[in-house]
């Protein structure tokens, strides 16, 4: 079964912008396996707290990250 993991910071993605990466990367492994792959993709979406991860043993949070506002979490 192919499966896909995202992490992103918490609230940077509107559930459209979710709905398209579970979509364009199910289209994806369809495209590398065939069809026979769209029943079995799995793709998870993980939202990751503020400060809750790093690179290079730094925090990044979205302050760092230059992220003036969060996504509207309300768009649908």
């Amino acid at each position: 079964m192919p499966f896909a993991n995202f992490k992103v910071p918490e609230k940077t993605l509107t559930p459209k912008q979710k709905e398209q990466i579970v979509t364009r990367t199910t289209e994806l492994y369809v495209e590398i396996y065939g069809e026979r792959a769209r029943d079995n993709t799995m793709v998870l979406v993980e939202e990751v707290a503020d400060g809750g991860w790093g690179i290079s043993g730094n925090v990044l949070t979205l302050a760092v990250l230059g992220e003036a506002t969060p996504a509207d979490t309300t768009d649908a």
